[in-house]
């Protein structure tokens, strides 16, 4: 069933991540251009990824039917395949974000995707894929009339939610919303009262700046952050006014916010690029934490962090940087589906 009444006006929201889920959505690695020489290691680490959070939850992962048998070579029978017309593999921001009301009843908003303002031509099939998940699940969908992205924003389930100024305000988006007609949304899609804006993100994110990669929320009032050591690296300069920022911040229950600092890897480049190595970037499983790991020298210490912030689940920490090489990390390959019900 298809809505276009905004979701917090039928009594829906956005739950954090640390909800129990249902499963966890991923998609099949498939745009050659975008992955050249690197796409059968960015398939191996998308299917450790899947095998790592399948320890925790179930997975089903979309994929194109000409990829189904190389799927099925990589992929435990454990892992759900369901075929689909894909254009890329960047869950997070292409599937549906699933909403719930109070009476535990899932639904979804299918945000409108424009490829991260266009960054590649073709995206028509992943533009249909949040409407084709939630059909096929027969859940309520929310159609949003406007362009956003799962990576760009992220909530404590609370009444907060956190994004960039730099990815939201970006004028590839929604250039005819002011800054007010886009945190009004927020409220009335994710079912939020209080938004906290941060200003950029990672240098070199092709996604202009996406929440995910430099912060989230840990818990209600705790917001992990990517900090920089260098100050000759443009994060530096960056990430220390995210800081200053929220350290005046308030969320919607009126507690001032804990930072819990995580170090930002060594600069690595690849093709004249800068990747977007984040500890940030992890998904919240059942019982588990997914994270990366970059044959840094700051592994230990993120994943010390994330155990710190995180005590009572499991830390699984996975080889990211054929992820990387693709412009993300494990959380923008994932997406949750909270458990409950489906609201029909």
């Amino acid at each position: 069933m298809t809505d276009v009444t905004p979701p917090a006006q039928a009594g829906f929201r956005m739950p954090a991540e640390w909800a129990p889920h249902e499963r966890c959505f991923m998609a099949f690695p498939c745009r050659a251009e975008l992955w050249g020489s690197g796409l059968e290691a960015a398939r191996a680490a998308y299917a450790a990824v899947a095998h790592g959070v399948n320890e925790f939850e179930h997975v089903t992962m979309l994929v194109r039917p000409q990829d189904k048998p190389i799927a099925e070579k990589l992929l435990s029978r454990q892992i759900d395949l369901w075929e689909m017309p894909l254009n890329d593999s960047w869950a997070r921001d292409f599937c549906p974000t699933f909403l719930q009301n109070g009476e535990g009843k899932i639904a979804g908003a299918a945000w409108r995707f424009n490829c991260w303002g266009e960054n590649f031509p073709d995206y028509a099939d992943d533009a249909k894929v949040a409407e084709r998940v939630l059909d096929r699940l027969g859940a309520r969908r929310f159609d949003a009339p406007f362009v956003l992205e799962g990576g760009a924003i992220h909530v404590d389930g609370e009444g907060t939610v956190l994004t960039t100024e730099e990815c939201l305000l970006h004028p590839n988006r929604n250039p005819n919303l002011s800054r007010d007609e886009i945190e009004a949304n927020l409220k009335a899609w994710l079912g939020v009262d209080t938004v906290l804006w941060l200003g950029c993100g990672y240098e070199g994110d092709d996604t202009n700046g996406h929440i995910d990669e430099i912060a989230c929320f840990g818990a209600p009032g705790l917001v992990l952050m990517t900090e920089c050591p260098d100050p000759d690296d443009p994060n530096f300069t960056v990430f220390r006014e995210n800081f200053a920022r929220l350290a005046e911040m308030r969320d919607a229950k009126g507690r001032r916010i804990e930072a819990l600092r995580l170090p930002q890897p060594e600069k690595r480049m690849l093709n004249g690029l800068r990747l977007t190595l984040s500890y940030t970037n992890f998904f919240i499983a059942n019982g588990g934490i997914v994270m990366s790991g970059f044959d840094d020298k700051a592994d230990d210490t993120a994943r010390g962090v994330l155990q710190e912030a995180f005590p009572d689940r499991k830390i699984l920490q996975l080889p990211a940087l054929p992820i990387t090489a693709g412009g993300g990390g494990i959380h923008c390959i994932t997406q949750q589906q909270p458990s409950g019900e489906l609201a029909r």
